[in-house]
């Protein structure tokens, strides 16, 4: 068979320029580490290596979610472990406020320390984060939770939601408790209310109500009311008043019947046991006990700067106390069980933190061995390259020489 020299040519040219990009791709392999340079190199493998790279981005992005999950309820942690020190300090305050050998004007020193314990509160209820978000706020983060009513109260302009991120494929976790749930909606374990005498009952007090008891929730609205013992048609009865409608007394009252001694008193689905025969024009106060803690501390501080001199003033006195610090203690029992649920959720971002991580060793290991490069075998196959072409190149200048007119000379 007769080959051209421009044939040759070609043909020797092709298969050289083949040997040099063999070896000028072993050479960046090498150089790279990399097995697939490009997904002609080898499209089954490039394919599942760019899925796993985009599995690895997305595991990554997880941990950068759990750890801003972390930084923020290692922030609302550290705050409501001031709030439990602030509510132990009230505490410790209220039952010291009972001492019987207290004077009005020491009580009022105590008063005085409330109120800055009530400031403290209040600053501590509109904390804020490094980005200058309000906390406990729910989804309304850039303004302010709670006002401050008086130095009696706070309302609160914030919302239920809690805010939310994606810590693992299956899982959102939540990052923050709404004020509400923490600071006002305290309750100590039911829907029930306290019931004290009003301060201005002068006589001794002969007869009292009980703590109410929820016998229709249906018709519950947490309002403070007001009962009153008075003579109506020369008959001893009780009228109530909804003081949260109606602080005057302006309005005809909700509910008012003849009164008997020791007889049940029953309205807005509560219904309360009286004991012994109280006096007529004694007042009692009903205060719903899923009130908040601004409320409580300020009903306290009005109880201390009170004057406790007639016996019907001692008696709500001693009533007020004993309200305030069952809702503190109740107040604890929130706080606690919300730091508990907080707790949980740092525990839990901790196991996924533990999975993420062998999750990521799992996909290093599988893009490896889908595109690292096994350099024994590629310096072996680079080698045999580089000899090949060599002899190809030296082979090619020898038969080149090989022609007729060489011959000839």
């Amino acid at each position: 068979m007769r080959i051209s020299t421009a044939a040759f040519y070609d043909n020797a040219s092709t298969k050289i320029s083949d040997l040099q990009s063999s070896v000028a791709q072993k050479q960046t392999q090498i150089a790279s580490g990399k097995r697939i340079l490009t997904p002609a190199d080898d499209p089954v493998a490039a394919a599942a290596a760019l899925r796993v790279s985009q599995a690895i981005d997305i595991n990554t992005q997880f941990a950068a979610n759990r750890d801003t999950a972390k930084s923020a309820l290692s922030l609302q942690e550290s705050i409501l472990g001031n709030y439990t020190t602030l509510l132990q300090n009230v505490k410790t305050l209220t039952i010291a406020a009972g001492n019987g050998a207290l004077d009005d004007s020491q009580r009022q020193y105590m008063a005085s320390e409330l109120a800055g314990r009530y400031q403290e509160l209040m600053g501590i209820a509109n904390s804020r984060d490094s980005t200058g978000n309000y906390i406990f706020g729910g989804f309304q983060n850039t303004t302010a939770p709670f006002t401050d009513v008086s130095g009696t109260d706070a309302t609160y302009t914030g919302d239920q939601g809690q805010r939310q991120l994606q810590v693992s494929t299956s899982r959102q976790l939540p990052i923050n408790d709404p004020g509400s749930a923490i600071f006002q909606n305290i309750k100590s374990g039911d829907d029930s209310v306290s019931v004290t005498p009003d301060v201005s009952n002068t006589s001794v007090v002969a007869g009292t109500v009980g703590a109410g008891v929820v016998t229709d929730a249906t018709a519950l609205k947490h309002h403070n009311y007001s009962i009153d013992f008075t003579m109506i048609a020369g008959v001893k009865s009780y009228v109530v008043y909804d003081l949260s409608a109606d602080p005057g007394k302006t309005k005809p009252p909700l509910a008012s019947a003849n009164y008997t001694d020791g007889q049940d008193i029953a309205f807005a689905g509560l219904k309360f046991t009286t004991t012994g025969s109280p006096d007529i024009g004694n007042k009692f106060n009903v205060n719903p006990n899923a009130q908040s803690i601004f409320k409580t501390i300020g009903d306290l501080i009005t109880s201390l700067n009170t004057p406790a001199t007639t016996a019907g003033a001692k008696a709500s006195l001693t009533a007020s106390l004993s309200s305030a610090n069952n809702n503190v203690t109740a107040a604890l029992d929130t706080v606690l069980n919300v730091r508990a649920a907080g707790g949980a959720r740092l525990q839990e971002l901790d196991t996924l933190d533990t999975e993420g991580d062998n999750r990521s060793l799992q996909y290093a290991s599988t893009l490896s061995g889908l595109q690292d490069l096994d350099y024994a075998k590629a310096i072996s196959e680079l080698t045999q390259n580089q000899l090949t072409l060599q002899a190809a190149q030296q082979s090619f200048v020898k038969i080149a020489n090989l022609s007729l007119f060489n011959y000839i000379n």
